[in-house]
């Protein structure tokens, strides 16, 4: 039997993938904390439900959906993993934004796997604090290079943020995303 939507063939979205490195710590001032009641705190061995949530509400708009497709297990050894720390910035006690900061390449890198703030506040002047806050932490294990990553499908003031903070890119590739279902 045929045309049922299991014959349908699988909705993708084409991108472009930037790959970015910075060899040396920025030597800039960093932006000015935001001037609201404000703590970046570790989500220590965080569950894959609160994972989830982050990744879900900060990536929805972007189409991040690489980690939805993960099942639990595997997700939650990454999350877990004593080299991965998630941190999460609080803004009046409400998580506004998270970033993923990757240890396991060390001593030659260290990657910011994931960055991005929550929908209510973009726009607020809180991202730019929050990447270099997240950098320097990135540097505060001397690595040899800082990398991450970004593609079309991303906010667009994500690449040239990441390039203002200070990196690169290294190379670019073409990939196809798959969406969730609607």
């Amino acid at each position: 039997m045929s045309g049922g939507e299991d014959d349908l063939p699988e909705r993708t979205i084409p991108v472009t993938i930037t790959y970015l490195r910075m060899d040396q710590q920025p030597g800039r001032n960093p932006p000015p904390a935001p001037a609201i009641p404000h703590a970046v705190m570790r989500a220590e061995k965080p569950t894959v439900h609160f994972y989830r949530y982050l990744y879900n509400t900060v990536g929805e708009r972007w189409v991040w959906t690489e980690r939805r497709y993960m099942p639990d297990e595997e997700l939650g050894e990454i999350v877990r993993d004593p080299d991965v720390e998630i941190m999460v910035l609080y803004v009046r006690g409400v998580p506004a934004g998270y970033a993923e900061l990757d240890f396991r390449g060390l001593p030659e890198t260290a990657d910011l796997a994931y960055f991005g703030m929550m929908p209510d506040f973009i726009g607020m002047k809180l991202g730019p604090w929050f990447l270099h806050w997240a950098v320097s932490e990135l540097w505060s294990r001397t690595p040899h290079a800082v990398t991450v990553n970004t593609c079309t499908a991303d906010h667009p003031a994500a690449l040239p943020m990441y390039q203002r903070m200070g990196f690169s890119p290294i190379r670019r590739e073409e990939a196809m995303l798959r969406p969730m279902p609607a």
